[in-house]
């Protein structure tokens, strides 16, 4: 897929948002990209994630033996991811703040994992499921994402293939701009903190 029809694929959906968020990361954008909007449709989330499967080098797609992403945002892409690649598909949940493997799922000692995420802004939930897995016994062996926001800046330890980079400017709450900081602020995350 090309960038545009990927684009395409968002706006098709009305899942590219405008208006003041703030996201996962504590900071300010007055755009936000509601990927599950884009992967409500199981054709396009299909198409979505096997272009992203290609983005993964092969040797890369040799080792994988499992795909896990982070709830929310990461299953339905990660369930998709799975089937592109022919693996099994989990994810990784928060009940107490921290990432952890549950409903009966579990690593094999040494599982080569892709993680999957839909969109990385700093990298930080990213880094935490990558260290939950570590916890786990496996070994995340590349990050993919629907979207990179960081500006190619996320500092992940693993290998990253985003589908597309898209830099829509973020800002910390003691630099919003006049006309961000005079629209009500939503918070469309699923981080509690």
């Amino acid at each position: 897929m090309t960038e545009e029809e990927i684009l395409h694929e968002f706006r098709a959906s009305e899942a590219m948002l405008e208006g003041h968020f703030k996201l996962s990361s504590g900071r300010h954008s007055g755009y936000y990209l509601q990927c599950a909007r884009v992967l409500m449709n199981p054709d396009r989330a299909g198409r979505l994630a096997f272009a992203l499967a290609q983005k993964i080098p092969r040797e890369t797609r040799s080792q994988i033996d499992v795909v896990i992403s982070p709830a929310m945002g990461g299953i339905i892409i990660g369930q998709e991811m799975g089937r592109a690649l022919g693996k099994d598909a989990m994810f990784l949940e928060r009940p107490d703040g921290e990432f952890h493997l549950r409903r009966g799922f579990r690593l094999e000692p040494g599982a080569k994992v892709l993680m999957v995420e839909d969109v990385v802004t700093t990298g930080l939930s990213s880094r935490e499921a990558i260290a939950a897995v570590a916890r786990e016994g496996g070994e995340v062996v590349a990050e993919v994402a629907l979207i990179d926001r960081s500006n190619g800046t996320a500092e992940l330890g693993v290998p990253f293939y985003p589908l597309i980079d898209i830099n829509f400017p973020t800002y910390a709450d003691d630099e919003l701009p006049e006309e961000l900081a005079a629209i009500p602020v939503t918070k469309p995350g699923s981080r509690k903190a």
